[in-house]
């Protein structure tokens, strides 16, 4: 006999030997069970049946899993559903994000591992405890920051390939050239150390280009575990300007690091999660300004607090718009271009460092996002 408290559970699966054998081992746990081979059987269960949690595989022919979350949250927003995929896929996940799963697991899935999401979720519908809607709240801002963090190197991929292979084309030709030189013996012995320092010094400040580059790059991609320490703002957003030179300069977009006269800029915070922020904002800034413009990072010092703003001279934001920029999946850009996750998670990582993010808007003739941060964490 079940528990009368346990959870209703819908399972929803293509996979007819799949579906069966874990409804019967979810039924062994006392779970009462029903099963549905489709999206739309699934639907026609929910509006005759009492449901609490629906178990939910993405992958489904006819009406896949996402659009099934959809329809499930537009009739019934108290059912909560957790997401089973055969396969690691991100923008499956963005998108249950936007509709509102309560969690996403790849399978094959530990039963034990489920029914525990399954507890978890029944719970969160019931508003027992606040707790586990406090472990589901914090879990997606960090799956929603990973996302956004993975969506950014992307972009970035082809432009650090780019500017990786010119110094290596530098090393290339300088290295080559002295070969070709040392082998033919045409050159005076008087000249040798000059000609041989010049190609030396070509070579080692290819390498040391290379290396800032990989490395800055490297430093963005890094987890998002939070490390504080004491460094330098206009640092920080020269390391931002060098990774987004290439898109600027093909854009034949100015892009400049000031620092006004009021102070150093250094500040002691988690840089790697500042430069996520600042990248994005960057980034932001050249699909709005989109071509023939500038943007400028704009490093400010004051007494207690530091400041790093981006003005960019693109056409501003729309008034109608203006009050959704920070909702998440919220974008403007055309489809395929943005996760619409940039803006709600560069707000959510500053509040975490103890900051605001700050917007200024000039209709027609540009937008400031501004980031303030208390100088030194308590």
């Amino acid at each position: 006999m079940t528990d009368p408290a346990s959870p209703r559970v819908l399972l929803v699966d293509d996979e007819a030997d799949f579906l069966e054998s874990l409804g019967q081992r979810l039924a062994l746990r006392g779970l009462p069970v029903v099963t549905a081979a489709s999206g739309p059987r699934a639907l026609e269960i929910i509006n005759t049946e009492e449901v609490d949690v629906v178990v939910l595989d993405v992958r489904m022919p006819g009406m896949d899993g996402i659009e099934c979350l959809r329809r499930i949250k537009e009739g019934h927003p108290h059912i909560e559903v957790v997401m089973l995929t055969g396969h690691a896929d991100l923008q499956s996940s963005l998108e249950g994000m936007r509709f509102g799963f309560f969690d996403y697991l790849t399978k094959p899935v530990r039963l034990e591992h489920l029914i525990e999401k399954i507890q978890e979720a029944f719970e969160r519908g019931r508003g027992e405890h606040v707790a586990a809607r406090e472990t589901f709240t914090d879990k997606l801002q960090e799956h929603m920051i990973v996302a956004d963090r993975l969506a950014s190197l992307g972009e970035l991929a082809a432009s650090i390939a780019h500017e990786i292979n010119n110094p290596l084309a530098i090393i290339s030709e300088s290295a080559g050239w002295l070969r070709s030189r040392l082998e033919r013996g045409d050159i005076p012995e008087e000249e040798l150390k000059t000609t041989v320092d010049r190609a030396l010094s070509k070579i080692e400040s290819a390498v040391d280009r290379a290396a800032r580059i990989s490395q800055n790059f490297l430093s963005f991609s890094r987890g998002p575990d939070t490390i504080v320490r004491s460094f330098d703002l206009g640092d920080l957003a020269a390391e931002v300007r060098e990774l987004t030179l290439r898109p600027a300069v093909a854009a034949n977009i100015e892009i400049n690091v000031r620092r006004a006269p009021s102070g150093e800029g250094t500040i002691v915070t988690d840089p790697y999660q500042l430069r996520q922020v600042l990248l994005n904002l960057v980034t932001n800034a050249l699909h709005a300004v989109a071509r023939d413009g500038t943007v400028e990072i704009v490093v400010e010092d004051g007494p207690e607090h530091a400041s790093i703003a981006v003005v960019d001279s693109g056409p501003g934001i729309a008034e109608e718009h203006i009050e959704h920029i920070f909702e998440p999946f919220f974008t403007t850009k055309k489809e395929g271009h943005g996760t619409g996750l940039g803006l709600a998670v560069s707000r959510g990582i500053v509040e975490k460092l103890g900051g605001r993010l700050e917007v200024e808007n000039r209709p027609g003739s540009g937008c400031t996002f501004r980031v303030v941060l208390p100088k030194s964490r308590e």
